[in-house]
Formats: C-alpha cells, structure tokens, sequence
C-alpha cells in the first residue's frame, strides 16, 4: 500500500510524515518545487501476525508493509497561480490513497487555520488536474474520430470519459459514479486523483487536539478524517516505548498515528489481509475485498494462480479458539475452497497448484 501525503505548503506534512515513520527529515517553511518527495516504508505490525509467529515459530516473519510519500505542497509560479507541481502530479497518480495534510494551528504570521477551506482548495486543483486529462484525452479521440479511426473501443471510452467529465464539471469526485467494471478497467490507466481515496488529517497543535470536535464531525461528512498532534506525535516517535507510552497516555491517544492512519487507509482503501503459515514463514498479504482465492494466490506467485487447483483454508480466529490446527481439522473448521472463493480478512490460506 502507498499513501501520499499532500495539503497546502505549511501544513505540517513533513512534520506528519516523521511522526508516521521515525524520519528526521528537514521540517521547513516553504515549498521547494524541485526536491524530490520524501519517501519511506515502514512495516505494518498487526498483532495477528505477532501472534502466528509465536505459535508457529518460522525462522521468519514478515509483515505487510506501507510505504509513506511526502510530496511537495502547492506552490505559486511566475503569474501568480497556485497549483501542484507537474511532477507531484504524476507521482500523486501512482499512490494508492491519498491522505491530505490541512493546518489547524496559527501559522508563523499568527494568521488562524481554516481547516474547511483548506480541503476545498485541494480538492480543486485534484478536480482540475483530472479535468485536464479528460479533456486532452477526449481531444485526441476526437481528433481519432474525424480521420476515420473511430473504434467500438474509442467510442466506449469517450462514452466513459464523458460520463466524469460531467461529473468534475458539477464538482464532483469520479469515485461518485457508479462505473460498471468494464468502464473502469477501460480509464484506471489515467488514475485520476478524485477516483482515488482520500483521508483527511487535521493536524493540530498540542494545545488545541481534541478541543473541537464538530471541526472533524464537519470534515468527515465527505471524508474520512483523522485528527493527529502533528508535531507531539513527531517528538513521540524518537522515544522509547515506555516513555512514548506515558506521554500517549496523558494526551488520551491510545494508538500511534501510524496505526492510526494505517487503520483508516485499510478501511477506506477496501484492503484486508491474509495469511500464508508454516515453520519456514508467517507472512501477511494485502489484497481488496471481493478478491478470490485464485487472486489471492497471484498475490503471492503468478505460479499459484497460473495452476491453482484449490486453496486450503481456515480463519485465524478459529486457530486462536482452537489452540492449533491439528485442532482446527478436528473441529471441522478446515476447508477446501475453489478459484470463485471470496477471501475474508483474516484467512490463512495453502494454495495447491499444478504447473
């Protein structure tokens, strides 16, 4: 999974990208449109996996993991246009979530945030920068149109590509329309940023966290929102784990922002995990709901699903109630499930293939 961090400059991203991953990265206060994102992977701990390795005791065990990006903020050019950077554009459409950063403290010039506006700004330049692309696109097949290249095939597309043009037009997201899979799958290569999903983070100073909850009730009627103490949980994530555990403690945050907004990304991502198990590897995979068995284990190799022939299966919540699998095959909660199968989070699943 890959989340990118974006918001205005001064919103405190890099501040929250080091709280997400233990990174000391300069916090600065301007946009430098040329530098590279910050980018950092950091594992997933899910206690689940914790737990299967303790029973199993594999000579390893590997977590999923999530890789963060920081990308530049909007920045001004010569006309006076606020906009993204053309780069951080074409690397935004390459993340999988997006989650936007916006400032709810005073800035250096003691100007209040306005957290609302903030988001409608974003949401603006993602609407307009996906716009942009379904212009140009209808364009050339128009142009196509007209010297007599018109295809079945292009035709469906521009009937697609009609459909969220209107819809961006009206101010809405492309995740608003109800596109069947064939329409989908025909403009995912474009990965327009209103289709992607989008967490909103209010980072909030220390002294005001918590304070306003009908701010973060507001936002999240078209969002999901997380509010994090930006520069708090940055100073946490150079503690040790029981002096972390005592200022968590006295703020009245019970998770990490990490766990947090990892949590957030997997619901609204439609992300769940399933387990391979055994003495050489306890490992977790990622995988979308309404995923199968014959995905799953593509997931893993090309191989398994190439020639897959059945996947054995029990959940991880059986195997804690019954203490083991040799226990789990007693009670009749082993199964043997076909390619058609829809995985659930938790399964741990043996993929038999024949190539």
């Amino acid at each position: 999974m890959e989340i990118g961090l974006i918001g205005l400059p001064n919103s405190g991203k890099t501040t929250i990208f080091n709280a997400l991953t233990g990174r000391t990265e300069e916090v600065t206060t301007y946009t430098d449109t040329a530098a590279k994102p910050n980018i950092a992977v950091v594992d997933v701990i899910d206690e689940r996996i914790t737990r299967l390795s303790e029973m199993y005791k594999p000579r390893k065990t590997t977590y999923t993991t999530v890789q963060f990006v920081d990308f530049a903020g909007l920045a001004r050019d010569s006309e006076g246009k606020v906009s993204f950077p053309d780069a951080s554009i074409g690397m935004m459409r390459t993340a999988g979530t997006l989650a936007l950063v916006v400032r709810n403290f005073p800035n250096i010039l003691g100007e209040a945030p306005t957290p609302l506006d903030d988001i409608e700004q974003i949401e603006t330049e993602l609407l307009i920068a996906d716009l942009i692309i379904c212009e140009r696109r209808l364009e050339k097949i128009a142009l196509g149109n007209k010297r007599g290249q018109k295809t079945p095939a292009t035709q469906a597309e521009e009937n697609t590509l009609k459909k969220i043009q209107e819809c961006l037009n009206k101010g809405g997201r492309m995740s608003d329309l109800a596109l069947d899979r064939d329409e989908r799958k025909m403009v995912s290569g474009f990965q327009f940023l209103t289709g992607k999903p989008l967490l909103v983070i209010l980072n909030s100073s220390e002294d005001n966290f918590g304070k306003d909850p009908q701010l973060v009730e507001a936002i999240s009627r078209k969002h999901a929102a997380i509010e994090f103490a930006g520069t708090f949980e940055m100073e946490l994530s150079s503690l040790g784990a029981d002096e972390r555990r005592l200022f968590m403690d006295d703020m009245g945050i019970k998770e990490s922002a990490r766990d947090r907004l990892t949590r957030s990304a997997y619901r609204i991502s439609r992300f769940i995990s399933f387990f391979t198990v055994g003495t050489d590897e306890v490992r977790a995979w990622n995988i979308r709901e309404g995923q199968t068995a014959v995905e799953a284990a593509g997931v893993i190799h090309s191989d398994l699903a190439r020639g897959f022939i059945r996947a054995e299966c029990f959940s991880y919540e059986d195997l804690i109630a019954c203490g083991s699998e040799k226990e789990v095959h007693d009670k009749g909660r082993f199964r043997l499930e076909g390619k058609d199968y829809i995985v659930k989070d938790g399964d741990i699943l043996s993929i038999r293939f024949s190539v």
